[in-house]
């Protein structure tokens, strides 16, 4: 996956595909202990799709914290 794809998708979008590549890590896995993984590289890919995926997460919970942090009506101390 791209950043500009992971970009695009909503945010309910991508915590599904966040966990369905989870799950691929997983049986990469297994496959890699079982001796039947045929390019351990893959492994490396969705590592990299998944820290992605975290990224793109985090930008937008942080950007709804500063849009909500600026909405809220700041008080005068004296």
């Amino acid at each position: 996956m791209k950043t500009v794809e992971i970009r695009q998708m909503e945010s309910a979008e991508l915590q599904e595909q966040l966990g369905k590549k989870r799950e691929e890590l997983f049986r990469l896995r297994l496959n890699w202990y079982a001796g039947s993984l045929e390019n351990p590289n893959q492994m490396r890919v969705v590592r990299k799709d998944i820290a992605r995926i975290l990224t793109i997460l985090r930008e937008r919970e942080l950007a709804l914290e500063v849009v909500q942090n600026e909405e809220e009506p700041k008080k005068d101390v004296q």
